[in-house]
């Protein structure tokens, strides 16, 4: 019979921890691009899981000479699904009655949340982490939950088979190593510069190292063995240690972009090993790390880090959905979502999680039978219950409805519009391709094409922009015959076809949640194939700020001599907006070449000029948008 292993010490300083990695992941995702490494946070969480469950289960085989498998699979579901269950419960049913556009797929999304594969369903669908303002998901974050939950699936078995087979710690260790090493070479190897990198940040194949690596030094640190008194120098080295790595990784949380190539080679598992000497100097009771690490601030917010991360992102989609001013006052907004976000945890800690978690489920039917009784012991509890039972329902409701589910008639009608502007645009791209390194005989097809295209320039244009003032007719003459290269995003892709009525001869290269990094990638293929004209017109922004280094990049690529228009961004929903602007502000001072097309300042009173989402031209602000870039550009 087994022998019930003893209780492992309890390591304050892991609360620390895991504050500083939720901390971390809850400021990228409001500011993630004033904390661009925040999301660093989660392979703290993995580092922190792998070292703890494999320290747990090598403390019971080291007793008992087995891991009793079925036994850890109950204690994980019991301290994990509670919460998870009611998250995405609670959020289905929000959905169901208040953002009925994000029913689509909810089946799947739940299913996959439940037995631990979603991110692999986020792969398989091409769902972007980095897209900052396409339609956002609330369950974007829960891709770190299925990895870990694969993680417990599989490696007690792995780690049983291990000690079975090879026995002593060192070759264990360097087998664990070395599979993490393998994990971060795939994610090297499967990373494209300048490419979504969504894929490499999702996968479990390309993220496993950081568990791998907090599960590698439990082989070497278990926890019980770690003696309390050390020689003086030792004890300075740790505490040096220590201290340097928590530096790397907050300096890191600022500095780390998730779309920086360096990211994916090297830095990520660079800062593992960061989080795996903090994991190490404050689990070691002979150093002061722990008392560092440990208050009661950190441990309060540690004890409901797993609440936090969970409600995270349905608070912040539901929250940034209803308020539409965001940019007005981001600071302020951001603290108000902090503040519902703990208030939730709280309560799903205190009223969920830990009960649930110590509930024995084998007397389940006596207590709801308890719980129906007419003078149920209960009391004021069963509101609560009751409370439970219509968020089944309404959960159950959209997914049963989930077929019926359809975006809200104005997102539809955007939708179709780019769809629609893809084709038209992609057909004039083809007709009207620019060949610069060929001035001559682009020259002589623009006379050719520029009579046939008049009449319907004159048909389209008169009519088009009549609602905000006709061009001249030395702009119009001005705009037939002027080349331009566009490249920007889905605003720019909105107004495209009207643009294209004006600018005959402009190249667009517009593409729905574009980013910079991705406008970089475009721009310099562009320039590679000598299809970047003399004026290049920019519509970045709308997605999410950018860096110095990245505008830089663009205007690098496109050169002193030309002349770079960038359309400034009217994004009030989103707290960039203003840094957005201000950069592009900025950076006119810096380039006399560059002009800010102040889309923002002319639109943002005239909220019937866009569709709902107060972002993208409806067909009525088309007009105004298209004449006034019209005009900026041929002033």
């Amino acid at each position: 019979m087994d022998r019930k292993f003893k209780k492992r010490r309890y390591i304050d300083g892991f609360d620390g921890i895991r504050t500083l990695a939720v901390v971390g992941v809850i400021l990228y995702h409001l500011m993630p691009y004033n904390i661009q490494g925040g999301y660093l946070g989660v392979p703290i969480f993995f580092v922190l899981s792998g070292y703890l469950i494999t320290d747990l289960l090598n403390q019971e085989m080291q007793q008992n000479g087995r891991i009793d498998i079925l036994a850890f699979y109950k204690r994980r579901v019991k301290r994990l699904y509670p919460g998870l269950v009611t998250m995405v419960l609670v959020t289905v049913a929000y959905i169901t009655l208040f953002q009925r556009e994000l029913l689509t797929n909810i089946r799947q999304i739940m299913i996959t949340n439940f037995v631990y594969v979603y991110n692999w369903f986020q792969v398989i669908h091409r769902e972007s982490y980095f897209d900052r303002f396409g339609p956002q998901s609330p369950f974007t974050h829960l891709w770190s939950l299925s990895i870990e939950g694969q993680f417990y699936l599989f490696w007690p078995l792995l780690l049983t088979f291990l000690w079975v087979v090879v026995r002593r710690k060192q070759p264990i260790f360097d087998v664990i190593f070395v599979g993490a090493f393998v994990s971060a070479i795939l994610m090297a190897l499967l990373y494209k510069e300048g490419q979504d990198p969504s894929r490499v940040y999702y996968g479990t194949d390309t993220r496993m190292f950081s568990i791998l690596l907090g599960a590698a030094l439990s082989i070497l640190w278990p926890s019980t063995s770690l003696k309390k008194k050390l020689p003086s120098i030792a004890k300075h080295t740790l505490n040096l240690a220590g201290i340097i790595s928590l530096i790397l990784i907050v300096w890191m949380f600022f500095n780390m972009s998730g779309e920086s190539g360096l990211t994916y080679h090297g830095g990520m598992f660079f800062f593992s090993l960061l989080s795996v000497i903090l994991v190490a100097t404050v689990a070691h009771p002979g150093a002061n790390m722990n008392d560092l690490m440990t208050n009661r601030f950190f441990s309060w917010l540690g004890k409901r880090s797993y609440g936090i991360y969970l409600y995270q992102y349905p608070v912040m989609v539901f929250y940034e959905a209803r308020v539409t001013n965001i940019a007005a006052h981001p600071w302020m907004h951001a603290l108000f979502e902090i503040i519902i976000i703990v208030a939730v945890s709280h309560f799903s800690y205190t009223y969920i999680e830990r009960p649930l978690q110590h509930f024995n489920y084998a007397y389940t039917r006596e207590a709801l039978l308890e719980f129906f009784k007419k003078n149920s012991h209960y009391g004021w509890k069963r509101f609560w219950g009751t409370g439970a039972l219509i968020i089944v329902f309404l959960a159950l409701l959209g997914v049963i409805q989930q077929p019926g589910a359809r975006a809200v008639s104005g997102t539809q009608k955007l939708q179709n519009t780019l769809q629609k502007n893809e084709q038209k645009v992609a057909e004039n791209n083809k007709k009207d391709s620019l060949k610069t390194n060929k001035k001559a005989h682009a020259q002589s097809k623009e006379s050719s094409s520029q009579a046939q295209k008049k009449v319907e320039y004159k048909e389209s244009v008169g009519s088009k922009v009549s609602t905000n003032g006709s061009l001249s007719e030395t702009m119009k003459k001005k705009a037939q015959s002027l080349n331009i290269t566009a490249v920007g995003d889905s605003v720019l892709a909105d107004g495209s076809v009207k643009l294209q009525d004006i600018f005959p001869q402009m190249y667009i290269d517009a593409k729905v949640g574009r980013q910079m990094s991705d406008a970089i990638a475009v721009l310099q293929g562009l320039a590679n194939s000598g299809k970047l004209a003399d004026s290049v017109l920019l519509s970045i922004g709308t997605n999410g700020p950018f860096t110095h280094e990245q505008l830089k990049s663009i205007m690098d690529i496109v050169g002193s001599r030309r002349k770079v228009y960038w359309i400034n961004t009217h994004v009030p929903t989103r707290r960039w907006q203003d840094q957005v602007n201000e950069s592009l502000s900025s950076a006119s001072k810096e380039y006399p070449n560059l002009k800010i097309i102040d889309w923002y300042t002319y639109s943002k009173d005239h909220a019937d000029w866009f569709y709902d989402d107060n972002v993208h031209p409806n067909e009525y602000g088309l007009n105004y948008y298209s004449t006034y870039i019209a005009k900026s550009i041929l002033k």
